[in-house]
C-alpha cells in the first residue's frame, strides 16, 4: 500500500525521506481529493496482466515506454535527475506505474505544502494535468517505470510559475469544487 505524508523543509539530501516530526500522514482519500489516483497492481505480470490492459483500454491510455533510471543507463543522469526534481506542471496527465526499484512524487497540497508519496513496485499513480509536482529517487537510487499517455506522448514540463495556463486554472476550480 502506497505511504505519503508531509514534509519538512530540511534541504538536505532531495532522496532522504523529509518526513515531519512527528510524522503527518496523508490517507488515499487526501491525495484523491487533490485528483491523485493510486492503484496497486502486479508488476511482475504488467506484460500479461489483464487489470493493466483493461486501465489502459477504460482510460485509453494508448501509448507506453519503459524508463530505467539509475546512473549506469540513463543518458544525462545528473542533469535528469535535477529536471525531474524541479516543481513543475503538465498539461496532460501524468500516469506512471512501478515496476521495480522504488522513489517519491512530491504534490502540492491545497495550502501549497509539500506531500510525499512514496512509490514502490506494483504502484500506478495519475497525477491530474495542473497539478504542481516533482519526481526524485529515493536512497536506493534505482526505478524502472512505465510511462503512459493518451494518445502521442508530449513531454514537455511548465516549471513554477505556469499559473496561466488552461490546465493550470482547471485544476485549481478542481480543487475549490473539492474543497466545497
Amino acid at each position: 500500500m502506497v505511504e505519503a505524508w508531509y514534509m519538512d523543509e530540511s534541504p538536505e539530501d532531495q532522496r532522504a525521506p523529509h518526513r515531519l516530526r512527528p510524522n503527518r500522514a496523508v490517507s488515499l482519500e487526501q491525495l484523491r481529493r487533490l485528483g491523485v489516483a493510486y492503484r496497486k497492481l502486479d508488476a511482475d505480470n504488467y506484460e500479461t496482466d489483464p487489470r493493466l490492459k483493461e486501465i489502459r483500454r477504460v482510460e485509453n491510455y494508448s501509448w507506453m515506454d519503459i524508463i530505467t533510471i539509475q546512473k549506469d543507463t540513463l543518458p544525462n543522469y545528473e542533469e535528469k535527475i535535477k529536471t525531474f526534481y524541479e516543481e513543475h506542471l503538465h498539461l496532460d496527465d501524468e500516469i506512471r506505474y512501478i515496476l521495480d526499484g522504488s522513489g517519491y512524487f512530491d504534490v502540492r497540497d491545497m495550502d501549497d505544502k509539500w506531500i510525499r508519496i512514496s512509490m514502490e513496485k506494483g504502484d500506478m499513480i495519475t497525477l491530474p494535468a495542473g497539478i504542481y509536482h516533482r519526481f526524485t529517487l529515493d536512497e536506493n537510487n534505482y526505478v524502472k517505470a512505465m510511462r503512459l499517455f493518451v494518445g502521442e506522448p508530449v513531454w514537455t514540463a511548465y516549471n513554477r510559475p505556469a499559473d496561466d495556463f488552461p490546465a493550470r486554472k482547471q485544476y485549481i476550480k478542481f480543487l475549490a469544487e473539492e474543497a466545497q
